[in-house]
């Protein structure tokens, strides 16, 4: 028994003792050095348990090491995503609803086009003055002598049969040609005449007309004329 307690260890021995003793506290070395790296990590072994609540920043993950499989469906919140770090290009567009409001803008093409009438003056006896046009319809202007009297006209063409006028002579079927919707008149001798007038007319392929105008008939010296307002267009 002496004889064996006296025997020193082999050289084989006590290199295994080594490695044994170093494998068996190589993780704890590590965790107390802080030098643990994914090799020393079992795979798929991390769970959300495993992870402190706020801990994990941005550069705590290496690019391209966490993969949309390793992030649970529908786990990602809004309040976990930076302000200002998400642009178009992280965005599937198709995928994305119409804003509700965006839905008026389908039919934007319909909305009235509003076109001001600037202040016109003609003489009496000139070519009709073309105040606004759009598609088959036409507002002019016309100064013409009534004897002695001025006479500024309001006037609607269109270039479809079937349209209609109304304003302060009504018109249920015209075109192609014009015709006279408002008149304004003034008599020699007299003071300049100036009125309103309201004029709304409809093409037989359902283009509209409104029109607000302010008139004036002047006989005075050769006669004159002059219209201004606005036209709305719609369809």
């Amino acid at each position: 028994m002496k004889h064996i307690l006296r025997r020193r260890p082999s050289p084989a021995l006590v290199i295994s003792c080594i490695a044994l003793f170093v494998s068996l506290g190589g993780v704890s070395y590590g965790v107390a050095t802080g030098s643990i790296g994914s090799r020393e990590i079992r795979n798929n072994s991390i769970t959300t348990n495993d992870l402190r609540n706020g801990a994990v920043r941005t550069q705590d993950i290496r690019n391209n090491e966490i993969r949309g499989f390793d992030v649970r469906n529908s786990s990602i919140q809004g309040r976990d995503i930076a302000f200002d770090t998400i642009t178009g290009v992280d965005i599937s567009e198709s995928s994305l609803a119409k804003v509700p409001s965006a839905a008026a803008a389908d039919s934007a093409a319909s909305v009235p086009a509003l076109k001001p009438i600037a202040p016109v003056t003609m003489a009496e006896g000139a070519t009709a003055v073309t105040l606004a046009a759009s598609g088959p319809l036409t507002l002019s202007g016309v100064c013409q002598a009534d004897g002695a009297d001025t006479d500024a006209l309001v006037r609607v063409q269109s270039t479809e049969p079937g349209s209609a006028v109304a304003g302060e002579v009504d018109t249920p079927s015209f075109g192609p040609g014009p015709v006279t919707a408002a008149t304004v008149a003034d008599a020699a001798g007299g003071t300049r005449t100036a009125d309103d007038r309201t004029v709304v007319a409809r093409a037989s392929s359902a283009r509209a007309l409104s029109a607000q105008l302010a008139v004036t008939a002047d006989a005075a010296g050769a006669g004159a004329c002059s219209f201004a307002g606005f036209a709305v267009f719609a369809s």
